[in-house]
């Protein structure tokens, strides 16, 4: 059996309660927080990250148990949830808090994005450019408490793009 090792992981794909909820009841996911990330501006509110001014992007920092699930298998799930050839935009929602982006918390995370990005290129699964950002991962602002599970606070099961 192996040792349970809890990394984590980041990532930003539009509105982050959907986001969430798409790797919170992931099998070896151990927690999940949506919060800000990739901005100059400390200490951000919702209201100033929703200004487009501040350089974050509504973020969902997950952590999990690697002997349980693999990155790779974030990943997968991470490209399955939004459509990374539309840059500032997942559907209804505009703006550079809306980008995609992998936020990699060390060298092996950023080769993997790296593949798994070119590998989805290359699959043509998509006929634009995907413009998903790599990035180290820098201060994960916790978002307030009222978006924490947004989703499984309104008892839906989805959130509508």
């Amino acid at each position: 059996m192996e040792n349970t090792i809890i990394k984590k992981a980041a990532f930003a794909a539009g509105c982050f309660w959907g986001v969430e909820e798409a790797f919170r009841n992931l099998k070896g996911v151990v927690s999940t927080a949506v919060g800000y990330a990739g901005g100059t501006f400390e200490n951000p509110a919702y209201e100033d990250v929703c200004g487009g001014k501040t350089g974050h992007a509504e973020s969902v920092l997950v952590e999990y148990d690697s002997s349980e699930i693999t990155y790779e298998e974030l990943l997968k799930v991470f490209w399955e949830i939004h459509d990374p050839t539309t840059p500032n935009r997942q559907g209804p929602d505009v703006g550079n808090q809306y980008r995609s982006v992998i936020f990699f918390h060390d060298l092996e995370q950023k080769a993997t994005a790296e593949k798994s990005k070119t590998e989805l290129q290359l699959s043509k699964r998509y006929a634009s450019q995907v413009v998903t950002e790599i990035v180290p991962a820098s201060t994960f602002y916790r978002a307030e408490e009222y978006h924490q599970q947004y989703i499984k606070k309104q008892g839906r099961s989805a959130c509508r793009i």
